[in-house]
Formats: C-alpha cells, structure tokens, sequence
C-alpha cells in the first residue's frame, strides 16, 4: 500500500551553502550525508563530452565499492568542456570535504550544473564546503530541492511510504531539470534514496528499470546534457529488507518508478519556456524502437512544437513528422491520429468525422494526449515534451547574461 509521508529518510543527512558560484545570496551548494553501510548505485549521461564530475563520481563509486559517504553538488557551473583542470578542481573540491568530514576523497561524489565551459571555481566552492556540513540535517529536503535548480522555476520533490510486512519504508527523491532534456537520460539532475536494505546488484536493477520508464522517456528540446546523473541510496535504516525476486521487490519496483515518472513528469512540466504538458503514444508498432522513433520525430519537430505553442490543430505537421520517421514500408492508410480524444486523422487523411471546432478545442487546452495509432504490430511507446515557446528562445539566448 502507498501513501504520502515526510520526506526525511533515515540514514540521510542533507545541509545546504550560498557559496556565489553564479549569484550572490542563492543556495547553489548541497551535501548529501549517507550512512557509513548505505549502497549506492548510478547512471550518468551518455554524452561523449561527460563533464569532469561525472567521470570523477563513477571513478570514485567503483572505489568505493558501491558505498561513498557523501554527495557533493554545485549550480551555476557544469565543470564541463573543462579538460584536466576540470578534473583536478573536481577532486580537489571531494579532498576538501573528504578533510572536513574526516573521510578519503573517494568517499565522495561530485556533481555539478550550470554553465559549460567555464572553470570551477574552486576556492567558492571549498570556502562553503565547511557551511554546509554543519548544515547537515535529515529534514532538509525542500532546501536541498531548490538548491540544485538552475533554469527551473520550482523545486521538484517526491516522496512515498512502501508497507512491508508491517514495517514502513520511505522513498524519497529530488530532481532538478528545465532545459537541454532529451534521453538518454536528460539534461538533469537526480538523487534518489530510501531507507529500506537492498543489495547493489536489486539496486542497481530497479534503477536501470526505472530510468527506463521515467527519465528516459523525457524530451523538451532533443539536447542531451553534459552532466546528466541519476542516483539511488539503500541506507537500510529502517529495518526494511528487499530481497531478489519477491512480491515486495515487484511492490517496491513499482513504487520507485512512479516516484520517479512523477518527477520526470515535473521536470517537463517545468521545461523552459513551456505552456503545454504534451504525452505522446505511439501504438501499434511492430517494436517499441520503431514506437519510440516516431515519438520522438514528433516531439523533436519545431513545426509540431510551434504549432503547440500557438494552440493551432496543424495535423498536418503531425502527420510529416510521422512519415520522416523513416519506418520502412509505413502504410500511410492505416496511420490515425488522436488528440485529447479528437480522432484528427484516420486512413492517412483527415478524419470524416473532425471540425477545426472540435481540434481547436483540444488544443486549447494545456496538457495535450497526442495518440499515433501505426496498425502494424503491437508494440507501444510513451513519451512526455513540450511546445517550443517565444521564452524558450529568450531564456536560452540570455542564459550567460
């Protein structure tokens, strides 16, 4: 049985800093504390150009075997696009703490957001280390979540209880995320924990698991991000044990994923510049890759985003964007199209039945069902975007100002 509950999760200690990496007087710096036995577990972008944090936590996770002490994140710099100097400040900034805090610089994984190709700076970054140790409590989610976002206009929490045999779980995660989002993963940030016992190999399963259905089932605007990460911590605290193949792993999947698609749905929600929450299913696939390259042809056309921005039922755009899918042997006759439950088009053309009244007062509205219907197979895809607003363009044009 779920239900909500606090966000604290025993095991974990969160302390937030101001340490003006972009602006003054903003918490831009935050401190995980895990439990000395917690395992954790992690996917990182599939970006060739990986920023110097992201190669620096998966170098220290595996040192650490699974069990690092404390998670390190910055705003307002990517450490990206940064070279070896991006690597030395990233560890020198895991030293510092790893001195504070009376642990090895393995111990810690850092992450950073921001802005790409600028170097770190360092002396910022260690001068708050102090500040947010002595910060460090269990109840600070909602701090924690402001702390991380960058473009974002709110903070994006989550958090559930899991039942099991009598004894309560929690399960509760902080993303952060609004522009450059598209799988895999996106352009984001996500830090994930509970209190139940998992060993790292469930662990890790249930994470690739959800990601799958969650993050990386996310787009605004088709850019992958330097930084992107995505961790899960198991502190064990709460007596709560998760063992392989058991209906309370099957339970305790289901409540991970819809934890995390909660957040993903938050992050495109908050996506930059948007006004349209848009789903897209694709049905009726032979595979869900051919699904999947449909809806994402869709979700990727500035035609198709414009049009959503502007409210206007152009499904005609739609129905391009389907045909340069490059789905082999398409039949376009049997191609229908749904919005909000207006059958748009049906046969590959436009359906006897639609008015532009009736599409018109689909779009209006602002989260938008878009139903693809191939009739070739049945294999089925989802995926979460949005429009293409006049604010997405002025917030990305004036991101370094």
């Amino acid at each position: 049985m779920l239900f909500r509950s606090r966000f604290a999760v025993a095991g974990v200690r969160l302390g937030v800093a101001q340490a003006g990496i972009k602006k003054a007087g903003k918490d831009d710096l935050l401190l995980i504390a895990l439990s000395e036995n917690a395992q954790t577990v992690a996917v990182f972008t599939q970006n060739a150009f990986c920023a110097a944090p992201v190669s620096l936590a998966r170098e220290h996770l595996a040192l650490s075997h699974g069990q690092p002490r404390y998670l390190l994140i910055n705003t307002g710099n990517a450490n990206a696009g940064t070279g070896e100097a991006g690597i030395a400040n990233a560890l020198s900034c895991c030293a510092a703490l790893g001195v504070r805090a009376e642990v090895a610089a393995t111990a810690v994984l850092p992450f950073s957001t921001g802005v790409i190709g600028e170097p770190l700076p360092v002396e910022r970054v260690e001068s708050a280390i102090p500040a947010a140790f002595d910060a460090l409590q269990p109840d600070q989610w909602e701090r924690a979540a402001g702390a991380i976002l960058t473009t974002d206009t709110r903070p994006k929490l989550r958090t559930t209880t899991l039942e099991v045999n009598g004894r309560a779980c929690v399960i509760t995660g902080i993303a952060k995320g609004a522009g450059m989002i598209c799988p895999n993963l996106a352009t984001m940030l996500a830090f994930i924990a509970t209190d139940a016992a998992i060993s790292a190999p469930l662990l890790e399963e249930l994470l690739r698991n959800a990601v799958a259905k969650s993050f990386n089932r996310i787009t605004v605007d088709g850019d992958t991000s330097t930084n992107d990460a995505v961790t899960l911590s198991a502190t064990g605290e709460s007596g709560v044990v998760i063992e392989p193949g058991s209906r309370h792993a099957s339970d305790f999947s289901r409540a991970l994923e819809t934890l995390m698609i909660e957040l993903a749905q938050d992050i495109v929600r908050d996506g930059e510049g948007a006004t349209k929450f848009v789903e897209i299913h694709v049905v009726g696939g032979e595979s869900e890759a051919a699904c999947d390259q449909v809806a994402r042809t869709i979700a990727h056309s500035p035609l198709v985003k414009t049009a959503l921005f502007a409210s206007d039922p152009n499904w005609g755009r739609i129905l391009a964007a389907i045909g340069r899918a490059g789905l082999e042997g398409l039949d376009t006759e049997a191609v229908s199209i749904a919005i909000n439950g207006v059958v748009i088009a049906e046969r590959g053309a436009r359906a006897p039945s639609y008015t532009e009244a009736l599409g018109q007062q689909a779009m209006d509205e602002d989260e938008l069902r878009l139903r693809v219907s191939l009739q070739r197979g049945a294999a089925e895809s989802l995926l979460w975007t949005t429009d293409l607003s006049y604010d997405y363009v002025k917030i990305n044009a004036e991101y370094r100002t």
